[in-house]
């Protein structure tokens, strides 16, 4: 079954949009599974802490490193298993934020990522890959009336920005569905679900 992904810098409104769309499975009472990166296991719960804690310190290897471990971990412990069960799973962020974020934001070279990033999905690739885009200068605003930044958004709005500029040229390459983030909520989930009822056979 198919593995829906969602992208975007923090404060694009994934949280919300994934809400929705689930709503709408459970709604047609569809199976589906709900994850996050990283996370998903007990291994990525733990990296995801360490990774986003401010005290943390990282070169962009090892960085790097660290969501890759909770990535391999992932596929291996959970996407592999609830695709091949045919549960639909909803995915909030996958390898396109390692590009975006490590690669374009950090300057790690990109061929080196790709590959890395080869050795920890193996062959899976997301049937739909979404990006809500929405300049960072917005998404930082949006954070900042919710909670204080984590490790990574406290990099400031020049880091944001090389982000945003990988987000849009994986977009460019086609790797991603783009979606305006600046639209009311329910615009945008009915141009979501445009997408995604193709792709789940709906």
């Amino acid at each position: 079954m198919p593995l829906i992904v969602f992208e975007g810098i923090d404060g694009c409104g994934k949280t919300t949009q994934i809400e929705l769309l689930t709503q709408r499975f459970d709604r047609l009472d569809r199976p589906y599974r709900r994850l996050r990166e990283p996370g998903g296991t007990a291994l990525g719960e733990s990296l995801r802490t360490l990774l986003l804690d401010p005290a943390t310190r990282a070169c962009p290897v090892a960085e790097l490193f660290g969501y890759l471990v909770a990535r391999a971990q992932l596929v291996a412990e959970v996407l592999t298993p609830a695709l091949a069960a045919g549960e639909v799973v909803v995915l909030d962020r996958f390898y396109h934020s390692t590009i975006a974020y490590q690669a374009y934001g950090l300057g790690l070279d990109l061929a080196a990522v790709r590959a890395a990033i080869q050795l920890a999905v193996g062959g899976l690739r997301p049937d739909l890959a979404l990006w809500l885009r929405l300049d960072p200068a917005i998404a930082l605003r949006r954070r900042a009336a919710t909670r204080g930044p984590d490790r990574i958004e406290a990099r400031g709005a020049d880091y944001l920005r090389r982000v945003h500029d990988g987000f849009a040229s994986l977009a460019a390459d086609h790797e991603l569905a783009v979606l305006d983030a600046t639209r009311p909520p329910e615009e945008i989930a009915d141009d979501i679900w445009t997408l995604v009822a193709p792709v789940i056979g709906a």
